[in-house]
Order: C-alpha cells, then sequence, then structure tokens
C-alpha cells in the first residue's frame, strides 16, 4: 500500500514537471513571437522609410533639373534621377525582412547623396557666377546704354553745331529789283514795249562762305503759278529734287558783296500780276521777292 502510494506522488511529480515544461516553453515561444513581430513590423518601417527617402532624392532631383539652364548638367541630373528611380523600384519589391538586400540599397542612397550634394555645391557654383555675370551685364548694359546716350548727344550736337555753320556760310540776296527793257535794251514803262526783264541783285558780304566759282539759279513763277522756263531739261537740284529754273549765271564769289544782273528774254505773253523770283545757289534758297507786272 506504501509502495502504491510512492508510485503515485512520483507520477503525480513528473507530470507536474511536464506541465511546468510545457507551459514553459509555450510561453517561451509567444514571447519569441512577438519579439520577431516586433522586428518584422520596425523592418517595414524601416522599409518604409527608405522608400520615402528614395522618392525626395527623385523630387530633389526633378526640382533642380527644372531650375538650371546648363544642358550638359540637367542631362547629368536626369540620370541620376533614373538610377534613383530604378532603385527605388528595386526596394518595393525587395521583402523588408530581407535585410541583406534592405543594407545593399540603404548603401546605395548614401552614396546617390554624396553624388547629389556634388551635383548641388556644382549647381550653386554655377548659380554664384551666372549672379556676378548678371550684375556685370546690368553695368555693361548701364554703360553702353549711357555711352550711346553721350554719342547721340554728340551727334546732336554736332548736327547742330553743323546746321549753325551751314546757315552761316549761306549766301544772302539783298537789293533785289527788276526793270523791264525794250528791244534797244532801254528801260521802258510801256508793257507792249517789253522783250526782256533785268534783275538785279546784290550778295551780300560772307566771309564764313567758301570761296570759289558758283552758279546762281534764278526761278520765275507767273501769276497762274506756272515757273518761266525756256527748256524742260533747264532742272537742278534741290531739297532731294529736281526742279525747274528760268536763268542761271555762273560767278566767282570770293567773300565780298557782290552786286550783278541776270536776264529774262521774253518769248511770251507776260501775264499781268504779281510774279515772284527765287534765288538758289549752293542748294539753298538764298532769296525770294515778288513783283509787278502793268499794263
Amino acid at each position: 500500500m506504501k509502495k502504491n502510494n510512492l508510485i503515485l506522488i512520483v507520477l503525480s511529480v513528473v507530470v507536474l514537471l511536464l506541465i511546468g515544461t510545457v507551459i514553459f516553453f509555450v510561453q517561451k515561444n509567444k514571447q519569441k513571437d512577438a519579439e520577431m513581430s516586433e522586428v518584422v513590423e520596425m523592418m517595414n518601417f524601416e522599409k518604409e522609410q527608405l522608400e520615402k527617402d528614395y522618392s525626395d532624392l527623385a523630387l530633389e532631383y526633378d526640382t533642380y533639373s527644372s531650375t538650371i539652364r546648363n544642358d550638359s548638367l540637367v542631362q547629368l541630373l536626369q540620370n541620376e534621377k533614373m538610377k534613383v528611380q530604378q532603385l527605388l523600384q528595386e526596394l518595393r519589391i525587395t521583402k523588408a525582412t530581407n535585410a541583406r538586400k534592405i543594407a545593399e540599397l540603404r548603401n546605395e542612397l548614401a552614396t546617390l547623396r554624396t553624388v547629389m550634394a556634388q551635383y548641388v555645391h556644382q549647381i550653386d557654383s554655377l548659380s554664384a557666377a551666372n549672379k556676378v555675370l548678371r550684375v556685370e551685364n546690368v553695368e555693361v548694359k548701364r554703360k553702353y546704354e549711357a555711352a550711346s546716350e553721350t554719342v547721340k548727344q554728340l551727334s546732336k550736337e554736332k548736327e547742330n553745331l553743323t546746321e549753325v555753320v551751314t546757315r552761316a556760310s549761306m549766301l544772302e540776296i539783298s537789293n533785289f529789283s527788276m526793270t523791264p527793257l525794250n528791244s534797244k535794251n532801254r528801260k521802258t514803262g510801256r508793257y507792249s514795249q517789253i522783250t526782256t526783264l533785268q534783275f538785279n541783285y546784290t550778295i551780300q558780304k560772307n566771309i564764313t562762305c567758301p570761296p570759289g566759282m558758283k552758279t546762281l539759279y534764278l526761278r520765275l513763277t507767273r501769276p497762274d503759278g506756272e515757273v518761266m522756263t525756256k527748256d524742260p531739261d533747264d532742272v537742278f537740284f534741290y531739297e532731294n529734287k529736281y526742279i525747274a529754273y528760268s536763268a542761271k549765271k555762273d560767278f566767282e564769289y570770293a567773300g565780298e558783296a557782290l552786286s550783278d544782273v541776270i536776264y529774262w528774254k521774253v518769248d511770251e505773253i507776260l501775264q499781268v500780276g504779281t510774279y515772284r523770283a527765287d534765288f538758289f545757289v549752293d542748294g539753298f534758297r538764298i532769296g525770294s521777292f515778288t513783283f509787278e507786272i502793268k499794263k
């Protein structure tokens, strides 16, 4: 009887030990599962963070590519961006538990960031150089505009001076008068006897006018507005066009006052009324006068 009780006690102890051992291992496995779950969750988080870092780096390449104007540098940035996108795609299909591959991609990201830092330095250097160039261009443009304005002002002053000198060198007619002559070249007051019109004038003294041989053109205009001329080819150049003249006379001018006459031979019936006589020398109108023909 005592022996049976002892066996029962031993068996009870063994059972209790077995139950305790099972409970211990079950608890241990639960703890390991919890720890493993925590590790997997952490690995998933790290993978997500790594994907975000890759996406941010790709966005940085996009941003810099759109802000610079250097085609060669833009192409290099685009090439690096393609590498980032390829590695990002590779990361997305990699399991979070693939620690070795995740570590490789993390190292690749560090390398890409180093390359990006070099490009950023290069971009900053170009930007600084461009800023200096822009400042220099603004200064050059300002100096060019100032120089152009000075040249324009000097040109205008030269034109004004040239105009003043030109006007100062122009000859002028004074003491104009018209004398009607008969066939004997004598003054007549009778309309029917007029055969010649004698125009008397004085070219005033002007020491600024270049001396030498010159041509005086007389242009007579009838009361009806028609120019009196002997030949359609009797023209001279005035204000960028050729105009008709009535008579011309060559003379030598030495700067002193010169009194002279020029004639118009009457070959037509003279109109009664007011005539105009314009004198031209050296391409300038130097005098304009009116006279009357009466019956």
